[in-house]
């Protein structure tokens, strides 16, 4: 009897095919010597995004991922690649990006020689940063592993896999792996949903808390009807990496901080709160007393079982977002309630000699359109961006969700190049801009319209800002935060980007003007206060 024959390739074919059906054709990396591999005969229907370090490259991958909704797929070097990586892994974790990266390892003969950039413990390194990390047993396993890393990095709760690939494994023959369909969102419990939908039909005073998972799931619409729906007054949860409801709405009531005593006080008055898509809640800084004011009862709706877990307090449903606010759409109408009161706007920031904070976001806010993306990393100037800079639609705000600095200028790279119809914009503090400011090389080589605007206050100012909580008194001298000499012009044009210097108030709304209008990259320094 003939045996039958079986159809084989080389794991770099399977590899490239794999990722074709995925929807992975962009590979984001900063390429060393143990994945040259990948790259013999590279394919021309796929593109090659160079970060100069690993941080950026993730960075990118980042914000490409989120703004596609699909895994970015990420090459990384050995055990030196993924530690320059770490921070940038750290972020999408807590962002919750669908990241596959693949980190090279030395060939397999000479694993027990500890060859020189090897990674000893390949699996190990990137964790508790990753939902999964493997270096396959056998070279023929590598595509399998891929695919597997693909499907638990898009279910929910999305994140970062590693996949760590001797360079000699690429070469080696094996059996193509044909993609599969596999469920990434999974409904909420229903009798717990039901339960949540009795809680907000009695409540007289209900408020809902929103979260980064809301426009992530993309249930932004499905929330603004339910909260209008249900005339809840909306906040924004703490440390939100995304804009989950238009901050222009009648119902929106503001931002919690990150702070135990502050977040009862502003929700004082409510009998029920709804935490969708977020935490109850994220803290800062140590606090005491009550979690929630007095009679007020919580429910919560999250992607994340852990982060239901750790909850305090409440009645917790584990699913989708989307699933779940649909649900609750579906129940008949609740009693009808009398509408909160407005949130008080904020006053107009005046120009002066040297410009405000304020000031600068009112005027991006007036001369922007609405519909362009907003990428954030200005930690200080967070506080006035979220009185002076509304977000009003859905998918056209970016931060981290970490608190870890480096994600904000390559996170522009890749939400525009996820959206090439779109402006995008990167609001950036001069400090937090200097961890990946080579990020601007990779904008300008793919000649993408981003304007990038670096807030130069010439120090670490939410150090400075933060500093009494620890015991400074204010203006006290603070060790390693100031900044002087720090020339964005001249740094934006030694990578090539075009780049000009603000610092009178008169001038910025025709600067900002033009900048926005640019159809490539753009750097504005803006001197303030």
């Amino acid at each position: 009897m003939q045996k039958a024959l079986t159809v084989t390739t080389t794991v770099r074919e399977a590899v490239l095919a794999l990722l074709r059906d995925f929807g992975m054709t962009t590979i984001f990396g900063n390429p060393g010597s143990t994945e040259l591999g990948l790259f013999l005969d590279y394919p021309e229907d796929f593109r090659y995004v160079l970060g100069l370090q690993e941080a950026v490259a993730v960075g990118m991958a980042d914000g490409y991922a989120q703004a596609t909704h699909n895994a970015a797929f990420i090459n990384l070097h050995s055990a030196v690649g993924v530690g320059h990586a770490m921070g940038s892994i750290f972020t999408a974790h807590k962002n919750r990006t669908p990241l596959v990266i693949t980190a090279g390892q030395q060939s397999r003969s000479i694993l027990p020689f500890d060859p020189f950039l090897f990674s000893s413990q390949a699996t190990e390194l990137p964790k508790p940063y990753v939902k999964w990390s493997i270096e396959p047993a056998r070279a023929e396993d590598v595509p399998l592993a891929i695919a597997r890393a693909y499907y638990i990095a898009m279910q929910q709760p999305r994140g970062p896999v590693l996949v760590s690939v001797p360079a000699d494994d690429w070469a080696q023959r094996c059996e193509p792996v044909a993609p599969r369909r596999v469920s990434t969102r999974i409904a909420p419990e229903p009798e717990v949903m039901t339960e949540i939908g009795d809680m907000l039909d009695a409540a007289q005073r209900p408020a809902f808390v929103v979260g980064a998972a809301v426009d992530r799931d993309q249930a932004w619409d499905q929330l603004v009807a339910l909260a209008e729906r249900h005339r809840a007054s909306v906040w924004v949860a703490p440390m939100s990496g995304r804009c989950g409801f238009p901050e222009d709405h009648p119902l929106f009531a503001g931002f919690l901080p990150a702070m135990r005593e502050r977040i009862v006080q502003l929700l004082g008055g409510h009998d029920m709160v709804f935490a969708v898509g977020a935490a109850a809640f994220t803290y800062h800084v140590e606090g005491f007393g009550p979690h929630l004011p007095q009679g007020c009862r919580l429910a919560q709706l999250i992607d994340d079982p852990t982060i239901a877990a750790w909850a305090p307090v409440g009645t917790a449903a584990v699913g989708s977002v989307r699933l779940g606010t649909e649900a609750l759409l579906a129940r008949p109408a609740p009693p009808e309630r009398s509408a909160p009161a407005a949130r008080v706007p904020a006053p107009r920031a005046e120009p002066s000699a040297l410009m405000s904070v304020a000031y600068v976001l009112q005027t991006l806010a007036e001369v922007r359109a609405p519909d362009s993306i907003v990428v954030e990393e200005a930690p200080s100037a967070r506080p006035i961006m979220q009185r002076y800079l509304p977000i009003t639609q859905s998918e056209t705000f970016y931060t981290m969700c970490s608190g870890g600095l480096g994600f904000g200028l390559p996170a522009a790279v890749g939400v525009a190049l996820a959206k090439p119809d779109k402006k995008i914009i990167g609001v950036l503090g001069d400090g937090s801009s200097m961890y990946t400011i080579q990020g601007l090389w990779s904008a300008v080589q793919l000649n993408l319209p981003i304007t990038f605007l670096i807030l130069n206050n010439r120090r670490y100012a939410a150090l400075q800002e933060f500093a009494p909580v620890y015991g400074f008194t204010p203006g006290a001298e603070l060790q390693g935060t100031d900044l002087p000499d720090l020339d964005f012009v001249a740094l934006a044009r030694g990578h090539g980007c075009d780049a000009l210097r603000v610092s009178d108030a008169a001038q910025l709304p025709d600067v900002l003007r033009q900048a926005l209008a640019a159809t490539q990259p753009i750097l504005l320094e803006i001197e303030v206060a």
